[in-house]
């Protein structure tokens, strides 16, 4: 019998809907130049090798390729199992790409169950030609649904979303589930939303303002053939997007609040996930205001949410998710190796033990307000605030603890807390695009300026946002760039959800759009006036949307090329320029503002530096010459005798006499005006100068045993410049992990970068 590969392609499905007439794809649009969607392939024939993996010229009889270079199998670097090519029928199953762990949360025994899952594959894993299927340990297939949403720059699979069903599983069973390549056709969903309506689905979204009753449904939507998008088509599961105005009895349409429902259903086993996410985001629509209302969702006819008096604040969002039929209790567990090999995560340190105390801890802050729509989980409502914070990294803690352990109560955290990162008044939609706003479209747009300042030459528009008067937007969750935190770009990851994608836009998007229009160059975005640590989030925001936006999508294009516009930029001031300062730090004017305008801080240097690596390892080949050209900045800090690489991660470095002198030249300079002659005077890891600085031998200032002290940030940015193959990384990084203080990241783990 044929075996039931079933996969379909993102290019595919802009052109199909999902075979929906009238379908409707606002989301979809060409693909970028730099990493191209190739067109959907023509399934090989039968017995032959897939195109695009040179390396296989076989029968079903004969062996299969061998498997992946990055680690397999969850803690190993090889693959276990047996390799040979399995003939199933008339398609062939070739070797184990990685695998996932489907665990039952429930104490009972479950059966059809339905799971989904985003997963990241290493450039050449998954080459153009192949699909999926899963193997069970006790040898057992699982047909497998590939929904391919972004392409690596040689064709081969970047990103999918993998759905499939799982026919039985124990209570609290953990089952090990292989990823195979098979060269198996790719098959195409054919159902339309329509089917929801003949299996009596039902979903509305209501809110009491001021008496008044505002109505959306999900149903009477599909019923008058409103648009839709499609997310996911095939065999296994389909996803549907619409939304619409909330709409009073009369037919008058709210201006502010919108509704959108996100319904993914598994035909088979008649159930369906509902992602219900109501929005007060329209970025031209006048009058915003934060927005008082009783709100409820009903699913088939049962209320499954209701909160009275909610405050929806103004360009914001909330999301709450139900089932329709009984909710599956299973938590997918993905291969941390294989993610961290693939390099779409940073190099976190798998030996990295997690304690059950930081995992219960991370629960029992999960409770109350701050976990209510217009909460932020455990975000720090006030992103200005100052100090070392679990939210700030390449990664917050709480995701690098979930990307470690891939223990349910840390993915609940990550995920709940992406789901609240809408609560912050930073979401922007354009009614045209019905996407997150772009700099193509409105190129002077801004948060900060004024009205003249956003004047299109060419349009003669103004494109300033209307006014939010301070009576009515007041809120208590205040945004930057500063002290962003990493949201929803690990969520997307391993869930393919698109309320964590559009997350992941909006916040890149508000990073470029926020500044005045002249100091970002109007379309270029450019970040270089902000803080060093702004630049340094919002470089890495911008990288993550820039490699993880779907190929189809109109955004990745805007994304990759403000990115590469910021690259050029980096690259002129700094990377060829033979000019640039002595030491590798960025040093604008928004940089050297410490010590009376003569210094820089390390810390937020290190921090863009880590961002800039992490941009590379994302396969930005523009941003290498800057990584080289940064990590000297953490490299020199560490193996320069003109400093003490006790004091490596000092507070503030002092690198010119004045605010209007030249820049020193010799790192002896920069220490002799940054630290004190005493200090100076003593050899360096001496134990006179433990003595002198209060701390033990060896060990380095800075706060050096805390997870968030100026040493932990500076560990991403050496581990970069081993990665870069800098000249004296190497001997910076071994002198750093040789001090003899060192934090124990178990409690948080969001600096805990190794070399590759």
């Amino acid at each position: 019998m044929r075996i039931a590969a079933i996969a379909v392609f993102g290019s595919t499905l802009a052109a199909c809907g999902g075979g929906g007439g009238s379908g409707s794809n606002n989301n979809l649009a060409s693909s970028s130049a730099s990493v191209p969607a190739p067109a959907t392939p023509t399934p090989p024939p039968v017995g032959a090798a897939p195109s695009g993996d040179p390396s296989v010229s076989v029968t079903p009889e004969t062996t299969a390729p061998a498997g992946p270079t990055t680690a397999p199998i969850s803690g190993t670097t090889s693959d276990p199992m047996p390799l040979p090519v399995a003939p199933i029928g008339e398609y062939a199953v070739y070797g184990v790409v990685t695998d996932v762990r489907i665990q039952n949360t429930g104490s009972a025994s479950q059966v059809n169950t339905p799971f989904t899952f985003g997963q990241v594959f290493a450039m050449g894993d998954l080459p153009q030609g192949y699909s999926l299927i899963g193997r069970l340990e006790d040898g057992t297939k699982v047909p497998l649904q590939l929904d391919v949403k972004a392409y690596h720059a040689d064709g081969s699979v970047r990103h999918a979303i993998v759905s499939a069903i799982l026919p039985g599983l124990a209570a609290s069973q953990v089952r090990t589930m292989a990823l195979m390549k098979t060269n198996a056709p790719i098959i195409h969903g054919t159902l339309s939303p329509k089917v929801l309506l003949s299996n009596g689905f039902s979903s509305s979204v209501h809110a009491v303002i001021n008496g008044v009753e505002y109505k959306a449904s999900a149903d009477d939507m599909i019923k008058s053939g409103w648009k839709y998008n499609t997310w996911l088509s095939g065999a296994v599961a389909n996803e549907w997007q619409v939304s619409a105005p909330l709409r009073s009895a009369d037919g008058s349409e709210h201006p502010h609040l919108t509704a959108r429902f996100a319904i993914r259903w598994y035909d088979s086993i008649k159930k369906a996930r509902v992602d219900v996410t109501v929005e007060n985001n329209w970025a031209y629509e006048l009058n915003p205001s934060n927005i008082t209302y009783d709100a409820k969702v009903v699913v088939r006819g049962q209320e499954v949410y209701v909160k009275p008096a909610m405050t929806h604040l103004h360009h914001s969002r909330w999301r709450k998710l139900f089932w329709w039929g009984d909710e599956p209790q299973v938590h997918v567990r993905h291969n941390s190796a294989y993610l961290i090999a693939s390099r779409a995560v940073p190099n976190y340190d798998q030996s990295v033990v997690t304690p059950e105390a930081t995992l219960n801890n991370l629960m029992a802050k999960w409770t109350g307000s701050a976990i209510e729509p217009m909460g932020v989980g455990l975000a720090n409502p006030y992103m200005p605030s100052t100090g070392g914070r679990n939210d700030i990294g390449l990664l917050p803690g709480w995701a690098a603890t979930y990307l470690l352990t891939m223990d349910p109560r840390a993915k609940a955290v990550t995920l709940g807390t992406a789901d609240l990162a809408g609560s912050w008044s930073s979401h922007y939609r354009d009614r045209n695009t019905d996407r997150p706003v772009s700099l193509v479209d409105f190129p002077y747009m801004t948060i900060l300026g004024t009205k003249g300042d956003t004047k299109n030459p060419v349009t003669k528009q103004y494109e300033a946002f209307p006014v939010c008067p301070s009576t009515s937007c007041t809120t208590p969750n205040k945004h930057d760039t500063s002290h962003q935190p990493a949201f929803a770009y690990l969520p997307y990851l391993v869930t393919g959800d698109y309320y964590y994608l559009e997350e992941l836009q909006f916040w890149a998007s508000y990073n470029v759009f926020q500044s005045n229009p002249g100091w970002r160059k109007n379309v270029q975005g450019l970040v270089a006036d902000d803080q060093v640590r702004g630049q340094a989030w919002s470089m890495r925001t911008l990288a993550e949307a820039a490699y993880i936006t779907p190929d189809s999508d109109r955004l990745k294009e805007h994304f990759q090329r403000i990115l590469a516009s910021n690259l050029d930029w980096y690259n002129t001031k700094y990377t060829n320029n033979p000019d640039a300062n002595f030491f590798g730090v960025l040093d604008m004017n928004s940089a050297v503002i410490y010590n009376s305008k003569r210094g820089v801080a390390p810390w937020q240097d290190d921090f863009f530096t880590s961002a800039i690596g992490h941009a590379v390892e994302l396969g930005f080949e523009q941003a290498r010459g800057l990584l080289i050209w940064k990590a000297k900045s953490p490299a020199m800090r560490m193996t320069d005798p003109g400093i003490c690489w006790i004091d490596g991660a000092l507070y503030a470095m002092s690198i010119r006499d004045s605010a209007t002198s030249p820049f020193y030249t010799s790192m002896s300079q920069a220490a002799d005006a940054s630290e004190t002659a005493t200090f100076r005077s003593l050899t360096c890891g001496s134990a006179e100068m433990a003595s002198f600085l209060k701390l033990k031998v060896g060990e380095m200032t800075g706060y050096s045993s805390t997870v968030i002290g100026y040493p932990s940030n500076m560990q991403p940015a050496l581990a970069y410049a081993v990665d870069v193959r800098l000249s004296n990384g190497a001997a910076a990084w071994n002198k750093f992990m040789a001090r003899s203080v060192k934090p124990n990241y178990g409690t948080g783990p969001q600096f805990a970068i190794v070399p590759r």
